[in-house]
C-alpha cells in the first residue's frame, strides 16, 4: 500500500468493483450484499475523490492562490508577455523637470605618431560620449511684500502675496508631487520619506506635514472621481473584483472597477452585497460586468455577466492533476481553443454557426462528466445543511449553471476572456500592504484608494505620474477626463 499513487489507487477500486459486479452477474451474490456493496462502492468513490483533491498540491497554475503564498515564485518565469514596456508618457503634458545640456568640444591640436601641427586642418567628423547624472537642487522663493503707512489717512497698506503663498512657509507642488509618488506608487514607509527628504534638501518635514499632502490631494480629487463613476457607468463592460486590506489591524476591502482607461477602487468594511449597495456603481450599471463568480454579483441580474477564465482553467487543471477526469481536460481544451479563435476572429467574437457547435460541444462535456463524477448519495431525512461535496462536483455545477456567463467572451465583442484587468489593479494594493503594512487610520486608507485610482487611470492614458499630481494639485484634471 506504500506504493500506490492516484493512480493505482483508482486501478485497484475499479478491479475490486468488477469482479464485485462479475460475482453479481454469476449469481453468486445475494440481494441484500448487493445493496451493502453497492452502497460501499459509492461511499469508497466519493471519499476517494475528496482525498484525492485533498493529497494534491494547490499553486498559482491550478487555483487562485496568489504566488506570495507559495514556496517559491516561478509563476512569472517564461510567461509569453511578462517583459511588456507599458504605455509611453504623454509628452505634451506640462513637465515638471528641467534638463541642462552641455557639448564640450576636445580638440585634436597635434598629431600623436609624427608631431605635425592640426590647428588648421578641418574636422572630418567626431566621436561623442556621453555622461548623464542627477543633481538635486533645492529651490527658495522669497516674496517680500511692502508695509506703507499712508500720508493722507495714516492707514497701514501691505502688498499682496500671491494666491498660492497662505502663510509664512509653503512647499511647492513639485515636492508634493515627489512626496506622494514616493508614499502611494512607489510604497514607500512614511520614516524613509521623512529621512529621503531630510537628505536630498537638507530640511525635516514631520511625518503630519507629508501626510496633509495626501489629503490634500484626495481632497482635490473628489470632483474627479465623481465625474469618473458617471463615466464608467456608460462603458460597455466593467471588470469588478475585491480584496482584502488591513486597516487599523481590523479587516477592510478594496472594490475595484474597471473599464477602458478607468480604474475606480474604493475601500469598504464588508465584501458582499451591502459593500456593492454602499459604493452605488453596479446597482446602476446597465451593461456587462466581469467577475470571478462571487455570489453577491449575481444578486443584480439586471447586468450582464462574465466569468473569468483563467480562474476556470486554473480550477480545471487542478481538477485533471487531483482526478484525471476526461471532461475537465476537454472542458479545459475547449475554452482555450475557443479564446484562440475569437482573438484572431475580425470581428473578436463568434458566428451564429460557430457559438451554436460551441454550446453543443459544452453540454455534450458536461453530460460526459457527469458520468464521470461519482453519485452524490442522497441527503439523509432531518439532516439540516448542504451535503458535502468534492471541487469537482461544485466545479461540474459552475459549469452546468453559468454557461452564458462563461461563453459570454465570445458572444460579445468587448468582453473579455478573462478578469486580469481587475486583479491587477487590485496588485499593486497588496504589494503596498506586504510592503509598508497596514494603514493606521481609515481616511488614509480611503485617499489611497482615491489617489491610486486616479494615478492608474492616468498612467493608462500616458500620464507621467509626477504630472499627473501636479496637474490635480493645480487643480487641472480637465485633460485626465478626455
Amino acid at each position: 500500500m506504500a506504493n500506490l499513487d492516484k493512480a493505482s489507487v483508482r486501478t485497484e477500486v475499479s478491479r475490486l468493483k468488477a469482479d464485485f459486479e462479475k460475482l453479481c452477474a454469476e449469481g453468486k451474490i445475494t440481494c441484500e450484499s448487493q445493496a451493502i456493496m453497492t452502497s460501499l462502492f459509492l461511499v469508497v468513490e466519493l471519499i476517494l475523490a475528496i482525498f484525492l483533491e485533498r493529497t494534491t498540491k494547490k499553486d498559482t497554475t491550478n487555483s487562485s492562490k496568489p504566488s506570495s503564498q507559495t514556496g517559491k515564485d516561478e509563476s512569472a518565469l517564461g510567461r509569453a508577455g511578462s517583459n511588456g514596456k507599458g504605455k509611453a508618457d504623454n509628452k505634451a503634458a506640462a513637465q515638471n523637470r528641467r534638463t541642462v545640456e552641455t557639448v564640450t568640444l576636445s580638440k585634436a591640436l597635434t598629431c600623436d605618431v609624427c608631431g605635425e601641427d592640426l590647428t588648421d586642418v578641418p574636422c572630418s567628423h567626431v566621436e561623442r560620449r556621453t555622461q548623464i547624472d542627477i543633481v538635486f537642487e533645492k529651490v527658495v522663493e522669497h516674496v517680500d511684500a511692502e508695509i506703507k503707512q499712508c500720508p493722507t489717512c495714516e492707514a497701514t497698506v501691505k502688498g499682496r502675496f500671491p494666491a498660492d503663498l497662505h502663510g509664512p512657509l509653503q512647499y511647492g507642488d513639485g515636492l508634493k508631487a515627489f512626496v506622494i509618488n514616493l508614499l502611494v506608487c512607489q510604497m514607500v514607509a512614511l520614516n524613509r520619506v521623512q529621512k529621503l527628504l531630510a537628505s536630498i534638501m537638507d530640511v525635516v518635514i514631520s511625518e503630519a506635514t507629508l501626510l496633509k499632502f495626501v489629503l490634500r490631494l484626495h481632497q482635490a480629487l473628489e470632483a474627479w472621481e465623481m465625474q469618473t463613476v458617471e463615466q464608467i457607468l456608460k462603458a460597455p463592460v466593467m471588470h469588478v473584483d475585491e480584496t482584502s486590506l488591513r486597516v487599523d489591524r481590523k479587516n477592510h476591502w478594496i472594490h475595484v472597477y474597471s473599464a477602458g482607461d478607468i480604474t475606480l477602487k474604493f475601500l469598504h468594511r464588508k465584501r458582499g452585497k451591502e459593500a456593492i449597495e454602499s459604493i452605488n456603481l453596479i446597482p446602476r450599471y446597465g451593461g456587462a460586468i466581469i467577475h470571478d463568480c462571487w455570489s453577491s454579483y449575481f444578486a443584480y441580474q439586471h447586468c450582464g455577466h462574465g466569468l473569468c477564465g483563467s480562474h476556470l482553467l486554473r480550477e480545471l487543471t487542478f481538477i485533471v492533476d487531483a482526478h484525471g477526469y476526461r471532461w475537465a481536460k476537454n472542458m479545459k481544451r475547449l475554452l482555450q481553443e475557443t479564446c484562440v479563435t475569437v482573438s484572431k476572429s475580425a470581428d473578436k467574437k463568434l458566428t451564429v454557426i460557430e457559438l451554436t457547435n460551441l454550446q453543443k460541444r459544452y453540454r455534450a462535456i458536461l453530460t460526459r462528466g457527469e458520468k464521470e463524477l461519482p453519485v452524490i448519495p442522497p441527503k439523509p431525512s432531518g439532516k439540516r445543511g448542504k451535503l458535502a461535496k468534492s471541487d469537482a462536483h461544485n466545479l461540474w455545477e459552475r459549469f452546468k449553471v453559468h454557461e452564458a456567463a462563461i461563453l459570454l467572451f465570445a458572444k460579445e465583442p468587448h468582453v473579455a476572456f478573462t478578469n486580469n484587468r481587475a486583479e491587477q489593479d487590485l496588485r499593486m494594493a497588496k504589494v503596498k500592504q506586504k510592503v509598508s503594512g497596514c494603514f493606521r487610520a481609515e481616511e488614509y486608507a480611503h485617499a489611497y484608494c482615491r489617489i491610486s485610482s486616479y494615478l492608474q487611470t492616468m498612467a493608462n492614458r500616458g500620464y507621467n505620474p509626477l504630472i499627473a499630481i501636479q496637474m490635480a494639485l493645480a487643480g487641472n484634471t480637465a485633460i485626465g477626463r478626455e
